[in-house]
C-alpha cells in the first residue's frame, strides 16, 4: 500500500531557489513548504541582520540550526528555539553571527 500524499507538501531544499529575506538584503530564504496558510522557511542570515518589528497575528515558531541570534533580549545558540503566541510583539531580533534557522509562520 502506498501512503497518501493528499494534503502534504514535501519540499526538497536542494531543488528550491533562494529568495531575498528581510529589507536589508543581508538574508535569504527557501520556502520549504506550506499548509493551511503556514509556511516553513529555511533562512540564512548574515551577522547584523535585523528583523522588522511587528505584532504576530498568528503563532510563530523558530528553531536555530547554526549561529547565534538575539531575540527579545535573549541570546539563542544552535539548538535553541521559541514559540511566539498570536498577539505577541516582536521588537528585537538580530543575527549576532552568521546564522541558519527554520521559521514557521502564517501571514
Amino acid at each position: 500500500m502506498i501512503p497518501s500524499l493528499e494534503g502534504w507538501e514535501i519540499g526538497r531544499a536542494q531543488g528550491i531557489d533562494w529568495s531575498p529575506w528581510g529589507q536589508e538584503g543581508n538574508a535569504r530564504a527557501k520556502v520549504i513548504g506550506s499548509a493551511d496558510g503556514y509556511f516553513v522557511a529555511l533562512v540564512e542570515a548574515d551577522a547584523g541582520y535585523r528583523g522588522t518589528p511587528h505584532e504576530h497575528k498568528y503563532a510563530e515558531f523558530f528553531y536555530l540550526l547554526a549561529g547565534q541570534i538575539r531575540n527579545q533580549g535573549q541570546v539563542l545558540a544552535a539548538g535553541d528555539g521559541y514559540a511566539a503566541a498570536a498577539g505577541s510583539t516582536h521588537e528585537d531580533f538580530e543575527a549576532l553571527t552568521p546564522s541558519t534557522y527554520l521559521s514557521i509562520f502564517k501571514i
